[in-house]
């Protein structure tokens, strides 16, 4: 019954960042309709913060003012900081270059982990399937298609956003020991949508509210705002804490492999071999190293 459990919550870790790599699709769709990346993460957090109002307790507060601090940080680095750096990342690099450095955050996750929790340790096997599955990234992510251009900026926003990640499921860790799940995440939430506040002071709002009811903007914006975030977020919270953080993080390296199949489906965009190469290569190391970690 328990081998059962533990097959059901590495199930669970798949349909999550499966439903994560087709949030890159819905993102496209959404700016192509005129929405900032600030405008889509704040309705899409705030979207989820008025649904989770039905499924958490009403306890508002932490314990005491360390854990609140610790839910803010939560907040900003699984929510606003992440998404700020990244799509100000894409304004600046390659879309290619921030793909496959985000997805070096299992990598970081693992690191940090190992570096705060001595007690853990890290095998030749787990290192190896991870690096493995970030080559795999790389084929999926470059797609045949390898362009070399360094850019300082946007390429180091793009790795302070990986670190920001691994700081979160890090947080979450640390907090789902003390706290239910709901209300971690409504926390999350919350703070999420206060923090991305002050970047309207720098890109104030402009899209036009009354469109928001159109039918491709607001089924795009329940898909982040509903599935994407509400449910997903805390699902995604108890497989960190049911599997670990460093097994959990893991099957991070399975979002571009969901984006590309999303993609040549939804948007018709073309299959190549090397990118069937590289989704191989991830199946291969995810699988290498949850089997390690066992």
């Amino acid at each position: 019954m328990n081998a059962m459990k533990n097959y059901t919550y590495h199930l669970v870790a798949v349909l999550t960042v499966g439903i994560w790599g087709l949030t890159f699709i819905s993102t496209k769709v959404l700016i192509g309709h005129g929405l900032s990346p600030q405008e889509i993460f704040f309705l899409r957090f705030l979207i989820a913060y008025l649904g989770i109002w039905f499924i958490s307790p009403r306890k508002l507060f932490a314990d005491n003012w360390k854990d609140e601090f610790w839910l803010f940080l939560g907040g900003i680095a699984g929510g606003s900081f992440y998404f700020f750096t990244e799509n100000t990342a894409l304004e600046i690099t390659l879309a290619t270059n921030v793909a496959f450095i985000v997805c070096t955050a299992p990598l970081l996750t693992t690191i940090l982990s190992l570096w705060i929790y001595k007690k853990e340790k890290v095998t030749r096997g787990l290192m190896a399937g991870s690096l493995l599955a970030l080559v795999g990234v790389a084929l999926v992510v470059y797609n045949g298609s390898f362009v070399l251009k360094i850019s300082p900026l946007g390429d180091f926003l793009t790795l302070l956003a990986a670190f920001s990640w691994a700081f979160y499921s890090l947080i979450m860790r640390k907090m789902s020991n003390r706290y239910g799940i709901t209300f971690i995440t409504r926390k999350i939430f919350f703070y999420g949508v206060l923090t991305i506040l002050p970047a309207f002071l720098v890109h104030p709002w402009n899209f036009d509210i009354a469109r928001l009811l159109e039918p491709a903007i607001l089924f795009n914006l329940l898909f982040l705002g509903v599935l994407a975030s509400l449910i997903c977020f805390v699902v995604w919270n108890v497989v960190l804490k049911q599997l670990g953080t460093i097994r959990a993080s893991n099957y991070i390296y399975l979002n571009p492999l969901f984006t590309l199949v999303g993609s040549a489906f939804l948007l018709g965009e073309q299959l190549t071999m090397v990118a069937l190469m590289g989704a191989v290569l991830i199946l291969g190391g995810v699988y290498w190293a949850g089997k390690i970690m066992k």
